[in-house]
């Protein structure tokens, strides 16, 4: 987005970026090829991916960004379409279709000149003009201060129907990380925090390794400059003899692989500067090789034969007991898959171990961005129905409408800090939730029903707390009763966003059925006393005549007004046995 990368015209305000942008359609046109030259690149990396691809709609795409932002220059000094030149090239790499590769050269165009939504569509189809309009920013001199919260709400929910939106996004904030350095340093230090705090998080959550990684270094970098100098200078002077110290186990785990008739390829994955410098604490005296590299065994066949390549790493060395983790079996709530161990090799160092098929590296790296380019279907369109892996975003959609601007970029922030662990219905259904959840977050991550009827709780076949702490693995089963109702002491207790407004919604509920009762009952022996039934007039539907007429849409309404004092009880009472109702 323009905002986050050097806004175009070096900040102007909109209307004179309209006015060049107007004044660039006007100029004397070069030739399409020299125009297109900048996108070769571009074009030919997406027809490598995507032979069959309609590069036409690539180049008209291009020549209309580089149409409307004539005139609009980065913080850098360059032309402003090096930007969503940048970010498709971004997506190109990711193998992304081609209205997804439109979709990006076109993504700051409605947002930053004239062009406007329906001209985009007119042009480019729906398809591209809904990738385009879910990333488009509302506009602050309307929004005002919730401008940012209900940019994001609105891009959630675009992601709900096409979860090409939030990739064009990560794709879009990655750029301009990479050129953050042109911004001033207070910019700077906000676009990281805030890249941090929610975006990071949603390229963990598709799984999109690649970018997360680069993303955190890249904030790193800029909110401690001193500190991923440093760190980097380690790993700088650190790296040739840690490669060498761990070459020997390398060796072994090939050979261990060749004897167990396994073909694949026994690889140093590094680490990013980020995770180093997180994981040491900033210590980096005397950095360790196992701090700098994990050894990845690449699987040339079958997901099975990961176990194989696993019995031959534990047969080559020794394997530390209780660090197996099988990611296989239980894949993580971002698609992400894959065997990770410990063992300890001839020195004695401890090294961390990743096992996984080919095929799970590319989801691993790439998370759903891989998931849409393998896509068969004719749309690359991907939704959030029936995806067990995307089931935080399913909550996060559920519970989203419930708050206020004020609320949501808060509550979103909570649901996607990093930690999570994974819990089971009693039939095995996986309901992934932050860490420290209890099992009312659990109860209301089935169902909010459930949550506002829940009594009571089994973990793993033993009674326990409501406000207990659920663990990694636990099977949870949730005891109800029909007439049970939420407590305000549960609000204390629960750690996600959804749960605590559903809690919230079902009080308030609760507090205005009761505060109706108490009316309903006054309103009742006022009535007694001139010889009649409410119930009666309840049935006979005066009772809500007379709501509608006060200007209430329920009886219910009423009686709580009754309970206020802002309806006299006496006037209510003549209306109602009025002969001429």
């Amino acid at each position: 987005m323009a905002s986050a990368g050097g806004g175009p015209g070096g900040g102007q305000g909109g209307a004179t970026r309209r006015f060049r942008a107007a004044a660039g359609r006007l100029a004397r046109p070069r030739p399409d090829a020299d125009k297109l030259r900048p996108a070769e690149g571009l074009l030919r990396n997406h027809r490598l991916q995507h032979p069959k691809a309609d590069l036409s709609v690539v180049r008209r795409a291009y020549l209309v960004a580089e149409r409307l932002h004539d005139g609009q220059l980065r913080k850098s000094g360059e032309p402003y379409v090096t930007h969503p030149l940048a970010v498709a090239e971004i997506l190109a790499d990711l193998g992304m279709d081609t209205p997804t590769i439109a979709a990006a050269l076109l993504h700051d165009t409605v947002e930053d000149t004239d062009y406007t939504i329906a001209e985009l569509r007119a042009e480019f189809g729906e398809e591209v003009a809904v990738l385009v309009d879910g990333v488009t920013k509302l506009d602050g001199s309307k929004w005002g201060v919730t401008a940012e919260a209900e940019t994001f709400r609105k891009m959630i929910l675009t992601s709900a129907a096409d979860l090409r939106v939030l990739v064009i996004k990560l794709a879009d904030r990655l750029h301009n990380l990479r050129t953050l350095g042109f911004q001033p340093r207070h910019k700077q230090e906000r676009i990281a925090r805030a890249s941090l705090e929610l975006l990071v998080p949603f390229a963990e959550r598709l799984g999109m390794y690649s970018l997360k990684r680069e993303m955190d270094d890249l904030c790193f970098a800029s909110l401690f400059p001193e500190e991923h100098a440093a760190c980097a200078a380690a790993v700088a002077a650190g790296e040739e003899e840690a490669r060498r110290q761990l070459e020997p186990a390398l060796q072994r785990f090939r050979e261990a692989l060749a004897d167990s008739n396994v073909s694949g390829q026994v690889v140093l994955h590094r680490r990013h500067l980020y995770a180093i410098h997180t994981d040491t604490k900033g210590n980096l005296d005397g950095l360790l090789p196992a701090e700098m590299f994990r050894i990845l065994v690449l699987v040339d066949g079958l997901d099975q034969e990961c176990y194989v390549a696993l019995g031959a790493v534990h047969a080559a060395l020794h394997p530390i007991p209780g660090h197996l983790k099988d990611f296989i079996a239980l894949p993580r709530f971002n698609m992400y898959r894959s065997l990770h161990t410990r063992v300890i090799d001839q020195g004695g160092s401890v090294l961390d171990v990743m096992i996984r098929s080919t095929r799970m590296h590319r989801m691993a790296e790439y998370g759903i961005a891989a998931s849409i380019a393998d896509a068969a279907s004719a749309s690359a369109a991907e939704t959030v129905t029936g995806r067990i892996d995307l089931e935080w975003l399913r909550r996060l959609l559920a519970w989203q409408n419930d708050a206020t601007s004020a609320d949501f970029l808060e509550s979103l922030r909570g649901d996607l800090r990093p930690g999570s662990i994974a819990t089971f219905t009693p039939r095995g259904h996986v309901i992934p939730l932050p860490a420290h959840a209890t099992p009312i977050d659990f109860a209301y991550a089935l169902d909010p029903e459930i949550g506002n009827h829940a009594i009571g709780v089994l973990v793993n076949g033993r009674l326990a707390a409501l406000n207990s702490r659920l663990y990694n693995g636990a099977v949870v089963e949730i005891l109800t009763a029909p007439d049970a109702n939420p407590s305000p002491e549960w609000l204390r207790d629960v750690k996600t966003p959804a749960a605590r407004l559903l809690i919230h919604r079902a009080l308030t509920e609760q507090r205005a059925d009761d505060v109706s009762t108490v009316g309903r009952r006054m309103l009742a022996k006022a009535i007694e006393a001139r010889g009649l039934e409410l119930l009666d007039l309840e049935a006979s539907g005066a009772s809500r005549l007379v709501a509608r007429h006060l200007g209430f849409l329920e009886s219910d309404q009423m009686y709580a007004a009754v309970a206020a004092n802002t309806v006299r009880i006496d006037d209510l009472v003549a209306k109602l046995t009025d002969p001429d109702l």
